[in-house]
């Protein structure tokens, strides 16, 4: 789909396009970019804007009886051009109405220099109008976009020259934070150095990525993970680390960060508490990105439309607020060979949309997906070229289990001089990085309410209670293990990509 540009628009409405509709999440910019695509027509004045309150209106003058849609159809079309109309709210009046359809027809057949251009949300344009329609998207301003507008506005905000003055960083902080942002959204940020006492601009910043959340919160279907990760608070997972580090010395971490030379995208399967959903976390705080989490169980249950248009608007979501790093927790729960060969339509779409997204997206996007039980993935998900890597994440080793210990227990701020951590990494042996955390936290619990400090025996008592997952889920374990050996890289062990 062409996005929508003001010299693009220009372009196409000069050479006869009569009938345009422009998906967008934001009408007072997208009507923004036509009027000032007016500007460049020849002979065409500002154009009417409709409603369904108010009807059509034009440099804020009325036309009466004009509110019902079928009405300022008429007047449009009884107009002798050169005219341009927007109509704001027609999406909700053709869904159902074949005489607003038959009009809309009509008036892409018959007009004569005069466009009428419909501003939506859904993408579901009814199939009789779409050979007669020309579809734009609305696109985000480019990072030389943004650069361009903040160094003029610069020159009429004082207090942001001021602010650049101190801080010769702030522009290129700036243009990264505002990324994905509308023009509008992003001025109105810089305004808040009017109300605050900042003089180097950081509220400027804070208030770009508050912009951002706000874009997630209002999305529905995603969350913005408050993230305070680090790679000292995860055990093992050697060649996972390895490979996140390879890229940092590649390409830099402030080039990653401001979305240029990122990574595709990652896929770690593995069993459940072992620290797949950690190291996504990590992924996100050691390049600086911020971490939204996609649910595919909101994606399919019907709220925000089908679960292909659920899935779409996730995409342009995380576009909107990219560079940032999407999180898809158990892919297996929305995008899975059984559902695939079983659904048929809905899952085969979510499927297709998945993929050709992964194929084709430009924007700074890396996807981070976390599966525990990868073979239900279909084969077209898997291949080289979807994912950079596809890492297995298996039950701790010795040495990993060891780390782990240390790492809860210092959470705990338990002495560690009556502590044998080799005696509990060797009593833990099976056991999954959560499981391990659990009896630091019931030790934690039993010697808080007897007000003592924990000793070795306290979590050796814990331990002989737990029964591991490797013991209760033994053959569903094995048959992962069995499945990942050699068809991805190990995250901890002897391995060197």
């Amino acid at each position: 789909m062409e996005n929508l540009t003001v010299q693009g628009l220009a372009k196409n409405i000069g050479t006869g396009a009569s009938l345009i509709y422009v998906l967008t999440d934001n009408e007072q910019s997208a009507e923004a970019i036509v009027a000032r695509a007016a500007t460049r027509l020849k002979g065409v004045d500002s154009p009417y804007i409709w409603t369904c309150t108010e009807g059509l209106k034009r440099g804020g003058v009325s036309v009466s009886e004009t509110v019902d849609p079928l009405r300022a159809l008429d007047f449009a079309f009884a107009q002798s051009g050169p005219f341009l109309f927007v109509f704001k709210d027609l999406e909700w009046f053709w869904k159902d109405n074949p005489f607003v359809i038959r009009k809309l027809k009509d008036f892409a057949a018959s007009a004569k220099s005069k466009t009428l251009v419909i501003l939506g949300h859904d993408d579901s344009v009814p199939g009789a109008l779409r050979e007669d329609m020309l579809m734009l998207q609305q696109a985000l301003p480019s990072l030389e976009d943004i650069r361009t507008f903040l160094e003029q506005l610069k020159e009429r905000e004082p207090l942001l020259k001021k602010a650049c003055e101190q801080n010769s960083e702030l522009i290129r902080d700036l243009v990264i934070a505002g990324q994905g942002l509308d023009l509008t959204e992003i001025e109105r940020a810089v305004r808040v150095l009017r109300l605050s006492s900042d003089t180097a601009g950081s509220e400027i910043v804070h208030t770009l990525f508050e912009a951002k959340r706000s874009i997630i919160r209002k999305s529905g279907i995603m969350e913005f993970v408050v993230n305070e990760a680090g790679l000292d608070k995860i055990g093992g997972m050697e060649n996972l680390k390895q490979w996140m580090e390879l890229r940092q010395r590649a390409f830099g971490v402030h080039n990653i960060s401001a979305g240029t030379n990122m990574p595709k995208g990652v896929l770690i399967m593995g069993i459940a508490g072992c620290g797949k959903s950690l190291f996504v976390k990590e992924i996100a705080s050691g390049w600086r990105l911020p971490l939204i989490r996609l649910d595919m169980a909101a994606v399919y249950e019907g709220t925000y439309g089908t679960p292909e248009q659920s899935l779409r608007k996730a995409f342009r979501t995380a576009e909107a607020i990219a560079p940032c790093v999407l999180w898809i927790d158990e892919l297996e729960a929305g995008i899975s060979s059984q559902g695939f060969k079983a659904e048929g339509g809905p899952a085969s779409r979510v499927l297709g949309s998945f993929l050709v997204w992964m194929q084709e997206k430009r924007a700074p996007v890396f996807v981070a997906a976390t599966a525990n039980a990868i073979e239900m993935l279909p084969a077209e998900v898997l291949r080289k070229g979807r994912f950079d890597e596809i890492f297995y994440v298996g039950l701790p080793d010795a040495k990993a289990r060891e780390d782990i210990f240390l790492i809860h227990l210092a959470r705990q701020n338990v002495d560690l001089k009556s502590i044998d951590i080799s005696l509990l990494a060797g009593s833990t042996k099976g056991f999954s990085g959560a499981e391990i955390e659990q009896t630091v936290l019931a030790s934690s619990l039993n010697v808080l309410a007897a007000q003592r400090p924990m000793n070795q025996d306290d979590l050796l008592a814990s331990i002989s209670r737990t029964v591991p997952l490797s013991v209760t889920m033994a053959e569903q374990i094995k048959k992962i293990e069995t499945w990942a050996f050699k068809r991805a890289v190990p995250a901890s062990g002897k391995y060197h990509p």
